[in-house]
Parts: C-alpha cells; sequence; structure tokens
C-alpha cells in the first residue's frame, strides 16, 4: 500500500513550516494565518464554523482566535439577535494581512504544481477533494466521541 497520508503530512508540515517563518514578521505563528484567512473569507463567522473548517477542537481555535484578536487582527462582535454568540471580522490590519497570506498560498501551489499539466492538476485537486471528503467523515465520528473499528 502507498504511504499516500504520509506524503500529504510531509507536504501539509513543509508549507507550514515555511509559512511560520515567512509570517513571522507579521506577528502570526503556529498556523494562526489558517484562522485569519477563514474569517476573512467569511466576515461574520463564528467560532464553531472556523473550528469545523480548520478541523480542530474549540479549545485550539479559542486559544488562536484570541492570540489574534490580542494583536489586533480580527474583532469580535455580537450578534443582534442572540448576544452569547460572537460573530468574527477581520480588522484592516487583517485585511491587510490577508492579501499578503493569499499570494503567498497562490506562490505556494505554482511551485507545488510545477511540471504538472491544467488536467493533472484538477485531478489531484479533485482526487484530494475525495480523499478529505472520506476523512471527514471519520472526523465527525471521532470528534463526537466514538472510537473507529481498526
Amino acid at each position: 500500500m502507498k504511504e499516500i497520508l504520509r506524503e500529504i503530512g510531509m507536504i501539509a508540515r513543509a508549507l507550514d513550516s515555511i509559512s511560520n517563518i515567512e509570517f513571522k514578521e507579521y506577528d502570526l505563528t503556529k498556523g494562526q494565518y489558517l484562522y485569519l484567512v477563514r474569517i476573512c473569507e467569511n466576515p461574520g463567522i463564528i467560532q464553531e464554523k472556523v473550528a469545523e473548517m480548520i478541523k480542530v477542537d474549540r479549545t485550539t481555535v479559542s486559544r488562536a482566535l484570541k492570540k489574534l484578536e490580542i494583536n489586533g487582527f480580527i474583532e469580535k462582535k455580537d450578534d443582534p439577535y442572540n448576544k452569547k454568540v460572537k460573530k468574527l471580522f477581520p480588522t484592516e490590519k487583517g485585511k491587510y494581512i490577508y492579501t499578503f497570506i493569499k499570494r503567498e498560498n497562490e506562490y505556494s501551489e505554482s511551485v507545488a504544481l510545477t511540471g504538472f499539466s491544467e488536467s493533472e492538476a484538477e485531478s489531484v485537486f479533485n482526487l484530494l477533494q475525495r480523499v478529505r471528503k472520506n476523512i471527514e467523515k471519520d472526523w465527525e465520528f471521532v470528534k463526537k466521541g466514538n472510537k473507529r473499528n481498526y
């Protein structure tokens, strides 16, 4: 059997390491850029949706959002209909950094796909989406306290 998940993991760790080094000068560390991107692309999103999109637990997302808020990248606003709900919005600083993050992502993607034809790149994308959807089922299952049978 091919070690596909190992390859995906190495790619993810390498890109995360690069991003953490390059974004350090903007006070973005330990993958915080992932959260900022989701908030910039979905202004008014709630914390639970961010956690779901990134596939992390609520404690992890809470810590990251607190740091982003302290560093002035995001702000929390009360939902007008439910005061318990806090909606997340990028600040001007967050929007500015988002443009840099987006450029870095486009560059990294072009490097990753060097030598791939348009149809090969499309195939990789489609196949990885299928892998993610398969894994999401287990993630949801385990997140609810269940044990996988392997």
